[in-house]
């Protein structure tokens, strides 16, 4: 048995999907499903249930799938501990980040900390809030970036630095005029918006309720995974929504979108690391970087607020 086979062991079981735990992996399908034959056979066991297009664990499977993860987790611990023992020299670190986060603000705070320690690998995964939270919390990143609300009593959660939000729309619009927008108007409009799952679908829906309004009297024209396609629907005259200003503050300076009057919380990025685990030497180093003097991430963790505005373009 080797480390590469729990690894896509693991992959495959919290997926059940030989496809996407390939793409996560990088791995061509027939690899996966290689290494997972392997391990059945060598061991006389079934882990797997093939039902149509799906799999589903068995109980084994299920059983075996604690022991994977708890093995594979020392061995991170392992590999840690000697990245610690060489100083930084060499090693790895894996990022998980929700969408505004990854696309954003990592990146350059990546290429700094790379710059000061080339010998390490840094990876970065993508998903919306639930799904970085459930990679920390599997162990498959070692810290986690995202934007929404977490309750997960495995998880250790810092808040970071703060994200103001907007809504917006084109400026075709019946909104774009300026006047400032009632919470009742909101039901008068069709919205694209993010998966459930993603923070700013959660704080919209947050919005909602705190106005007395049911998400489901709510006309959503088009649900969307990404923020830049969301975006570019509402370019386009598909609806209002509510994303970031880092992510829409260059479309209304540029005339592409229109900021509409309407108040918004502010909300805190927060940082996502396994309770069970000690933050390696690697892991405070990005976040003190992140925290320092120069980096993306403000020391004092204070919210960048709401309420009714329409940031600059350059935020």
């Amino acid at each position: 048995m080797t480390f590469d086979q729990l690894r896509i062991f693991v992959a495959v079981a919290e997926r059940q999907h030989v496809t996407q735990a390939a793409a996560f992996l990088n791995l061509t399908q027939s690899a996966v499903s290689a290494a997972i034959a392997a391990l059945e056979d060598r061991h006389a066991v079934r882990l797997f249930d093939r039902i149509g297009r799906r799999i589903v664990l068995t109980d084994a499977g299920q059983q075996f799938l604690d022991e994977a993860r708890a093995l594979l987790g020392r061995a991170e611990q392992s590999e840690r501990l000697l990245a610690d023992l060489a100083g930084l020299r060499r090693g790895r670190l894996r990022l998980a980040a929700s969408q505004t986060v990854a696309n954003y603000w990592l990146p350059p705070l990546m290429h700094r900390f790379h710059a000061a320690h080339p010998g390490f690998r840094l990876g970065l995964a993508i998903g919306n809030t639930a799904e970085v939270a459930r990679l920390v919390q599997a162990a498959g990143a070692d810290l986690g970036f995202v934007e929404g609300e977490i309750d997960d009593p495995a998880l250790s959660i810092r808040p970071l630095a703060g994200d103001d939000l907007m809504l917006v729309v084109a400026p075709a619009h019946p909104w774009a005029g300026g006047a400032p927008v009632d919470a009742r108007d909101l039901l008068t409009s069709p919205w694209v918006l993010r998966e459930p799952g993603s923070g700013t679908r959660t704080v919209f829906v947050a919005v909602l309720a705190r106005h007395g309004l049911a998400p489901d009297k709510v006309e959503i024209a088009l649900e969307l995974p990404s923020n830049e396609s969301v975006r570019a629907a509402v370019e386009s005259g598909a609806g209002a929504t509510v994303l970031s200003a880092l992510v829409v503050g260059p479309a209304v300076a540029a005339g592409r979108l229109a900021a509409v009057d309407f108040a918004l919380p502010g909300r805190r990025f927060r940082v996502l690391h396994h309770k069970d685990r000690q933050l390696s030497l690697a892991e405070r180093r990005f976040l003190d970087l992140a925290q320092g003097p120069g980096g993306l991430l403000p020391a004092d963790g204070q919210s960048g607020g709401g309420g009714r505005h329409a940031p600059d373009a350059n935020r």
